[in-house]
């Protein structure tokens, strides 16, 4: 391809590759569609590349069709010297389809049909049809359609809604305060994901929990602070059921979001959650589950209820030391955490005792020796000296891991 003569003005001015779908800016100046949009994303100062002319990021790029099939039928001819030939790019999405499809939502009978429709433009997901998506409000259409479906107590067309939500999210400023104004689309997706009679069940759950989290995510604290019970049994019953791995991520973490909110800590408490987490990590799960089991586990082991229903579970603290050195730096850092956090609020003498016992006071010296962070050698020597006078003298620990930390 080297010794081939490329004619000049069919190279993007911005990748310096031959124009695939060449465009032609309000300054004059042709550049490949994909190149051009990304530039006007990204840059700071929107302006023309070449002419340093202003140039918006909103500005109308106007498909070059002649230099185009220049283009194609050059490498078309030069196909067997080693040039891909050039596909013709598909056109892009027309805003007036898109909001014919956005108005047959609200008809009973069209809205499945439009519905598929939406599905396969909503696949063929790239930046420019995801931005002329968002611009025809198709985003807050399906979330129209999805709350009123909810009110009606129907589930025909949930999967292609849910799909096309999970595919298109943009969270924009626009879709965070629709959505902090439609507050029961929150409740609309918990029964869905609770939901008996549903077609596909397992799909559909796990695109309803895949957009919960975005929704959580956009949500503010004041309508985070408002979630009832219900939310918080129906996470932790998607994580009991395993209804995906996607789903089950998702649902750990939801909780982790929110528990910082407001009462919702208590209430996860009050639902059994941390009896479920440790459980589920005896169970051995992927290591990035074991991370956020853990995580969650600590934001629940800081409020006194949390922390009395850990010690009640009989295999907590030797769960929680075995894990330590065995998984992951971020599993060793919430477990030494939450360790360090019984150690100071609920050290009876049976709970340090049951340290001791199951080797969680071993673990925490082998992270002092350990090649572990500063800052987290120094939480487990906290946690030793806290209680030295109790486990120096214990026969059940060998002597040189208790003389090796600092005093």
């Amino acid at each position: 391809m080297d010794e081939i003569e490329i004619p000049q003005y069919f190279i993007c001015p911005i990748s310096l590759q031959i124009m695939k779908d060449p465009v032609t800016a309000v300054t004059g100046i042709t550049y490949d569609r994909e190149s051009i949009e990304q530039w006007l994303k990204t840059a700071k100062d929107t302006t023309c590349p070449v002419t340093k002319q202003p140039l918006p990021s909103d500005s109308d790029l106007t498909p070059n069709h002649m230099l185009q099939r220049l283009i194609q039928k050059w490498s078309t001819e030069n196909a067997s010297n080693g040039i891909d030939r050039i596909p013709t790019p598909k056109s892009p999405l027309s805003r007036s389809r898109l909001l014919k499809l956005v108005r047959e939502f609200e008809v009973p009978s069209l809205y499945i049909n439009s519905l598929k429709k939406m599905e396969v433009l909503a696949k063929d997901n790239n930046e420019r049809n995801k931005k002329c998506m968002d611009e025809a409000g198709v985003s807050k259409a399906v979330i129209l359609l999805l709350r009123r479906l909810y009110k009606e107590g129907r589930t025909i067309g949930l999967e292609e809604a849910l799909r096309i939500l999970y595919l298109i999210w943009t969270p924009s400023g626009e879709i965070k305060a629709f959505v902090n104004e439609n507050h029961d689309f929150v409740d609309c997706l918990t029964w869905i994901i609770g939901s008996v009679e549903i077609e596909n069940p397992v799909v559909v759950k796990t695109h309803a929990m895949l957009v919960l989290k975005r929704v959580i995510e956009v949500t503010n604290t004041r309508l985070l602070e408002k979630l009832k019970p219900h939310f918080f049994k129906e996470m932790l019953r998607v994580m009991k059921l395993r209804i995906s791995q996607q789903a089950t991520k998702s649902a750990l973490q939801i909780l982790t979001e929110v528990c910082q909110c407001g009462r919702n800590k208590s209430q996860i408490v009050e639902a059994d959650a941390i009896f479920e987490l440790i459980e589920f990590e005896l169970e051995k799960p992927e290591k990035n589950i074991t991370e956020l089991i853990f995580n969650l586990l600590a934001h629940l082991c800081s409020c006194a209820d949390g922390r009395a229903q850990f010690l009640r579970h009989a295999g907590s603290i030797a769960m929680v030391a075995k894990r330590i050195l065995r998984v992951s730096p971020a599993t060793d850092d919430q477990a030494v955490h939450i360790l360090s956090l019984i150690s100071k609020y609920s050290a009876t003498k049976r709970v340090l005792l049951e340290m001791l016992r199951v080797g969680a006071v071993t673990k925490l010296c082998m992270v002092i020796q350990a090649d572990c962070p500063t800052y987290l050698k120094a939480k487990a020597n906290g946690v030793l000296r806290l209680h030295s006078n109790l486990w120096n003298d214990s026969p059940c620990i060998a002597v040189y891991l208790l003389t090796r930390y600092q005093r």
